[in-house]
Parts: C-alpha cells; sequence; structure tokens
C-alpha cells in the first residue's frame, strides 16, 4: 500500500485531501509546514509527497530543493493557488514531478497520483516498442513503420506517444505534454498540444476523424488505448 505525505498549511485542504486518498486505499501522512513537512519525508520516507507551495517556515520550492540535494528521488506533486508560467518552471527546476493547480478536481488529483506512482514503479520497465494495429513505434530506435513502410514522426510526436504509453491508458492532461515535451520557458500553448495529436492522427489512425487509439478525454487531454 503506497504511503503519501501530504505538506499543506491549510487544514480544510489537508483534510480533504487525506480523505481522498484514504479513500483511494492509500496511507497518508500530514504536516502543517514546511519544516515539519521536509523532516517527515526524510524520516518516513513515503512514496509520493504532495507538497504546498505557499508554507510558512519553510516554502515548497525550499522544501523540493532541499529533498533533490539530498538524493531522495521521491515523486513530488506542486500544488499551489499559483499559475503563473514562472512558478511552474520554478517548481519544475527544483525538482518537482508534476504540477496541479487550485482549484482542481479530486479525479484530476487521483489521476496525477496513480500515474505519478505507476512511473516509479515501471521506471526499469519502460515501455519501448508501441503497436498500433499494424504500426510498430520503436522508442529506443525513434523509428516507426505500418507494414513494410516507413512512418514519419517528428521528435516531438515520439515524446507524446511515448508519454501516452508510459500513462498505461490513463489520461495525460494537455499541460503535462507542454511540461515534458515542450518545456514552459518555450511558452507554448494547449492548442500546440491540439494541433500535435490531429498530426498523430492524421499519420497512425486508420480513420482520423474517429479516433481508435489515440482518445479524447475531454476537459483534460488525451489517452491511449492500445
Amino acid at each position: 500500500m503506497p504511503r503519501l505525505l501530504i505538506i499543506e498549511d491549510e487544514r480544510p485542504m489537508r483534510t480533504a485531501l487525506k480523505d481522498a486518498l484514504e479513500a483511494e486505499g492509500h496511507r497518508v501522512l500530514v504536516a502543517a509546514d514546511g519544516e515539519t513537512g521536509l523532516a517527515s519525508a526524510l524520516e518516513e520516507k513515503p512514496d509520493l509527497v504532495l507538497l504546498d507551495i505557499m508554507l510558512p517556515r519553510l516554502d515548497g520550492f525550499a522544501v523540493c530543493s532541499e529533498l533533490r540535494r539530498l538524493g531522495h528521488t521521491v515523486p513530488v506533486l506542486m500544488l499551489t493557488a499559483k499559475g503563473q508560467v514562472e512558478d511552474r518552471v520554478t517548481g519544475l527546476d527544483a525538482g518537482a514531478d508534476d504540477y496541479l493547480v487550485k482549484p482542481f478536481s479530486t479525479d484530476e488529483l487521483l489521476a496525477r497520483v496513480r500515474a505519478l506512482l505507476r512511473r516509479v514503479s515501471h521506471q526499469t520497465r519502460r515501455q519501448t516498442v508501441l503497436a498500433l494495429g499494424d504500426t510498430r513505434i520503436d522508442f529506443s530506435k525513434q523509428t516507426a513503420t505500418r507494414g513494410r513502410r516507413a512512418v514519419h514522426l517528428t521528435a516531438k510526436e515520439f515524446a507524446m506517444l511515448q508519454l501516452l504509453a508510459d500513462a498505461a491508458g490513463e489520461p495525460v492532461t494537455r499541460e503535462r505534454f507542454l511540461d515534458v515535451v515542450w518545456g514552459y520557458t518555450a511558452f507554448p500553448t494547449t492548442r500546440t498540444v491540439d494541433n500535435h495529436v490531429a498530426s498523430l492522427r492524421a499519420k497512425l489512425e486508420p480513420d482520423p476523424d474517429a479516433p481508435r487509439w489515440i482518445k479524447t478525454v475531454h476537459g483534460v487531454g488525451y489517452r491511449l488505448e492500445t
């Protein structure tokens, strides 16, 4: 059973998060300030840290940076009311693995948690080959073929497919695509993701207007069905 640590100073949010995660079967630890949270993370060694940014005594950026400086690779999901690009960049540069802006739905939170926990448990078994019908994508060789014919995919299209494949059927948000494939310093938009998905569908789907594999998850992003 995964052990999760919530570092959040607002009691109502902390309680809501704890209740939602325990309902999913997780064991949950809590801390109400940065110093206590950092000490708990170092001592308890949780499987995942949910970390608010605006914390008393030590902010979330500092907590995350210190964990990484000490060599701790625990996945960190940052939770914050700040949604500006600069804050996302700062959080990711501090070593956060994902970023969720308040307010968010419980379903999205749980999906992000599942994805991070799955990513850690499958790190040594990352999918290297993806088969979609008669199309075969080899991520290690960066090649794609349909039958005997080569299919040209760009580096970003390979990266998007890798992200979808690693999610193992869970939705990947447009923001996650932007974080991983483009990086927020490039200042892309969510429309950029949609355009690249349309290109992938045109190359891989038998009927791009009725996609069989790359499905839209309305209000969230995209999911791969294999």
